[in-house]
């Protein structure tokens, strides 16, 4: 595995209007180098008797960030962003008898994020984001055994690197690489004597991470190369209730990831996924009495989204996942309740295009994916008592390839 050049800021790459002709708007360009040396950790803690309303933390932690956009104009950009401390951010929600109607903790820790857009007009963009300091962990916790509770919407995020872009009206060619080296982990939890509406408790941890929204009237050109070689990329989420009206928890954890959606004439996208870590997603959930509850899983090695609802796609991908291991544990337990729900999914590879069959839609497609990996996917439900319904799933894949002409909404 190869750790990328830190000098990608020369260099073109042209994109023209997917009717030939070359655009002539006024044109901005954006030269952004960002390196993050030291630790950066944010902590919030609430402690908290009787809230009547609502109850809110967040703490969040980032090394590097940037955001560039341009409304009828071009972009020309180029970004390097490297980051070698580690980063943590922890909320802790302490409750006695009541956090009010609604609660949200939100805890964040990302090493490198930058976004570019751009409305009628060209973007060219090169991105280079390296993370390699030693950790990136996010933890959040709720802590009211004896608390009662509105509705509460809980989330912890790991991210070593994320990009996103964003083009409407518009044509982009980009180029995107990304290195990860640290630990990421994204740690949550709660106890809550008796909740009343419903519950969202998410974990989700990402390497690396490229998303690309393009909408009506627009073309892309992605190149983009993903290399984790870390140890460790997990997500956890575990909860207990006295009494839950409609409880989810879920987990996510994923080492490379491309999502990529377009409405236009075209969608043009090289991908190179390239995954040594051990990645795990664990979610368990218990209630004593309960309306809905569900546990969530799913960790993936390398996953690729392209999703066009315009005329044509092009993909070329190569996917790796070798050495560490992909594991998922969904679980849930209650006593007297409706629905019981856990689903624990795995997988090496994964990739799916598709394209609108109502707009003349037509793709092109060359795969290629190597598992040399462990994938385990393991699901429990437990009822002790009476409940309506029972579902249970689990599902291990080592490659997984998905490729369709069809029409919106099939």
């Amino acid at each position: 595995m190869r750790t990328p050049a830190k000098i990608l800021l020369a260099g073109t790459l042209v994109a023209t209007a997917p009717w030939g002709a070359a655009t002539s708007f006024a044109q901005s360009s954006v030269l952004n180098e960002q390196l993050s040396f030291d630790d950066i950790f944010a902590s919030q803690t609430l402690n908290v008797e009787e809230v009547t309303d609502r109850t809110i933390g967040v703490a969040t932690s980032t090394a590097n960030a940037y955001d560039a956009r341009v409304d009828g104009g071009d972009l020309d950009l180029r970004s390097y962003q490297e980051n070698s401390g580690a980063l943590g951010a922890q909320v802790q929600a302490n409750v006695g008898t009541s956090s009010g109607d609604s609660t949200t903790l939100t805890s964040n820790a990302s090493g490198n994020i930058g976004g570019a857009a751009v409305y009628a007009g060209t973007m060219t963009a090169v991105t280079t984001q390296v993370s390699q300091g030693a950790s990136i962990s996010a933890t959040g916790q709720y802590e009211g055994a004896n608390a009662e509770a509105g509705d509460i919407a809980s989330s912890v995020q790991a991210l070593g690197n994320s990009q996103g872009f964003s083009t409407s009206a518009a044509v982009s060619g980009v180029r995107a690489t990304q290195y990860n080296s640290a630990q990421i982990n994204a740690d949550g939890g709660g106890v809550v004597g008796d909740m009343g509406g419903t519950a969202v408790f998410s974990a989700a941890a990402s390497a690396n991470n490229i998303t690309s929204a393009a909408g009506y009237g627009a073309s892309e050109r992605i190149i983009a190369d993903q290399n984790n070689v870390s140890d460790l990329v997990q997500a956890a989420q575990f909860t207990a209730f006295g009494g839950a009206y409609i409880a989810h928890t879920s987990a996510t954890a994923s080492a490379n990831n491309i999502s990529a959606g377009n409405e236009g004439r075209l969608l043009d996208m090289t991908a190179l996924q390239q995954n040594e870590a051990y990645v795990r997603a664990q979610a368990e959930s218990s209630a004593y009495n309960y309306g809905s509850g569900t546990a969530t899983a799913y960790g993936v090695g390398n996953s690729l989204l392209a999703g066009q609802l315009g005329e044509e796609v092009i993909l070329d991908v190569e996917q790796f996942n070798i050495a560490g291991g992909i594991e998922a544990i969904a679980a849930y337990t209650g006593h007297d309740g409706y629905d019981a729900t856990a689903s624990a999914m795995a997988m090496g590879n994964a990739s799916t295009g598709y394209v609108c069959s109502d707009c003349a839609g037509r793709m092109t497609v060359n795969n290629r994916q190597v598992n040399d990996a462990e994938v385990a996917a393991t699901g429990t439900v437990t009822v002790t008592g009476s409940a309506r319904t029972v579902t249970g799933s689990a599902n291990a894949v080592g490659n997984t390839g998905s490729y369709y002409v069809s029409r919106p909404g099939q």
